[in-house]
């Protein structure tokens, strides 16, 4: 990933991130001190990772010490979590700063529910997404029977016995060729 985008601002604040794993860690100790207002961001850190365990949270297979630039211009071992741990942790911030997030993590929540009871949602709200991307209502359209298609083609290759993903693979690179000629060389 571009170390460019190592650095992201959150409520004003930069936070450190590295890209892991095939996704973003960032640092506790950033988003702990953006979030709660206090000069003592890592102390806040070490009681809330106690707060964390008594709640059956497991930091220490949630959390990775990852190296990250320190202030000094040094690369130092820093508690970091991915997203999906970093909204948990946030969630134990009693913080006014935290609450904007907690109530969005709240909505996010209600939606997905509100999609399992009504799978027609889902796919409304990625039309929404694809068209503030700005994709136009054909590509959009195109898209989603792209999708249909492709889940009736898998299902079908599941029924006759197409289990690991090398056998899909084979079978989408057999295809790919047929649809555009695509001769070996």
């Amino acid at each position: 990933m571009d170390s460019n985008k190592a650095l992201v601002v959150f409520q004003g604040k930069q936070v450190r991130r590295k890209w892991f794993n095939d996704e973003w860690w960032f640092s506790v100790v950033d988003i702990v001190g953006a979030l709660t207002q206090t000069d003592r961001a890592r102390k806040y850190w070490s009681d809330l990772k106690t707060k964390l365990q008594d709640e059956g949270f497991e930091v220490s297979e949630k959390i990775g010490q990852l190296k990250l630039m320190a202030e000094d211009g040094k690369l130092r071992l820093t508690d970091c979590a991915n997203t999906k741990n970093m909204f948990r942790i946030i969630q134990s911030i009693p913080s006014p700063k935290a609450e904007p997030f907690k109530m969005w993590l709240a909505q996010v929540g209600y939606d997905r529910v509100k999609e399992i009871e009504n799978p027609e949602l889902a796919q409304k709200r990625m039309k929404e997404i694809y068209k503030q991307k700005g994709y136009s209502d054909e590509w959009i359209e195109k898209r989603v029977r792209g999708i249909a298609i492709r889940d009736e083609l898998t299902d079908e290759w599941d029924k006759r016995g197409v289990k690991t993903d090398k056998e899909f693979s084979i079978l989408t690179a057999e295809i790919s060729k047929a649809t555009f000629l695509i001769k070996k060389i």
